[in-house]
């Protein structure tokens, strides 16, 4: 890795996804699976929720003669093959599987998923795309204001060391004064304004044409991003740039050696037909349930309480208001087809 200055969003990239030494790229790499729990590693019961929501997409759609699963920033495929053993046998003969990740093929990889690099062409697929936690890990440039309250560029070199670059101008500044609003008045004796040194945000303008372009992908269907999010008005002061290695939170340094992730103003990606709302909303709407089973089937059949009563637990992680159940979801469909097919928004 080079250890010269440069913004966020250029060292991201390189430490990332540098072909030979990044920290998804890298040959022999554990995926994200060794570093961070995600939902799909949590528990069997996300594939299975995702496989129930593509077949709502493929009733909505007629039930096509080729139905897509895309899942971009596919980690190791562990969701496409859950959602494979899930279905039904007869929508899993029609299903074309697409994982669109950076990182080589793994071995041993069901042979009916398709591996690549790079998103299907524009309008070029029917079913469901679905990005679990891949916008967090698209690169993004990070500003702070200055001594005056100016909102500059924050420049890195591979160490982690910062200094403040140039003023934020052009698209990024138009980006920033229209989706990262200030700290609103009267916010306490503590609150920062918005011409306080040392605030810090994240610009998501490439997030958002990410997402513009794999919504794009689909001739119709649904497109789904979930991951964790944040709402104008809602932005930390002091920004969410963090990074993950082995499993804890630490320090984002560039150099390859740890995930560096940020969280997602999804309200700015949102097309004008989306709809947004919680995972514990989401998972709901889709069967995923965490009470506890009754009592008396400890009686009837011990084993099947045994059962019930693990799922209850894995069901209770996934839609935790404080966890994971917190993450955002975001959908977008393509054609009237698939809209509401979760029902009405629902911040529950």
């Amino acid at each position: 890795m080079t250890n010269e200055w440069c913004g966020w969003r250029e060292a991201t990239e390189r430490a990332l996804y540098d072909p030979g030494d990044g920290f998804y790229t890298r040959p022999g790499g554990p995926g994200p699976a060794g570093h961070f729990r995600t939902s799909v590693h949590a528990s069997p019961l996300y594939a299975e929720a995702v496989a129930t929501l593509l077949c709502r997409v493929d009733t909505a759609l007629g039930r096509p003669d080729e139905l897509a699963l895309v899942d971009v920033g596919a980690g190791r495929g562990e969701l496409l093959a859950g959602v494979l053993a899930a279905l039904p046998g007869e929508v899993a003969a029609r299903l074309r599987p697409c994982a669109v990740e950076l990182a080589a093929r793994p071995p041993g990889l069901d042979p009916r998923i398709d591996w690549r690099g790079e998103l299907p062409a524009p309008g070029s697929v029917t079913g469901l795309l679905f990005a679990n936690e891949w916008l967090d890990n698209v690169p993004v440039d990070v500003v702070e204001t200055d001594a005056d309250g100016v909102p500059r560029r924050v420049l890195v070199r591979a160490d982690g060391t910062e200094r403040l670059g140039d003023p934020v101008d052009g698209a990024d500044a138009q980006w920033l004064g229209r989706w990262w609003a200030p700290p609103p008045a009267g916010g306490g004796v503590d609150a920062p304004d918005a011409a306080s040194p040392g605030l810090r945000a994240e610009i998501g303008r490439p997030r958002d044409e990410a997402w513009a372009r794999a919504v794009r992908t689909l001739r119709a269907g649904l497109a789904v991003a979930v991951d964790y999010a944040h709402e104008r008005g809602g932005r930390p002061p002091f920004g969410t740039l963090t990074g993950f290695r082995d499993g804890r939170e630490v320090a984002p340094v560039p150099d390859g050696s740890c995930d560096i992730t940020a969280h997602v103003a999804l309200d700015a990606c949102a097309g004008p037909s989306a709809q947004r709302l919680t995972q514990r909303a989401a998972l709901r709407a889709l069967g995923v349930d965490g009470r506890r089973p009754p009592l008396a089937l400890a009686a009837t059949d011990p084993a099947g309480y045994v059962r019930a009563l693990s799922a209850a637990g894995a069901a209770a992680e996934l839609t935790d208001p404080a966890g994971l159940g917190g993450f955002g979801w975001l959908l977008e469909p393509v054609g009237g087809a698939c809209a509401g097919l979760l029902g009405p928004p629902d911040a529950a």
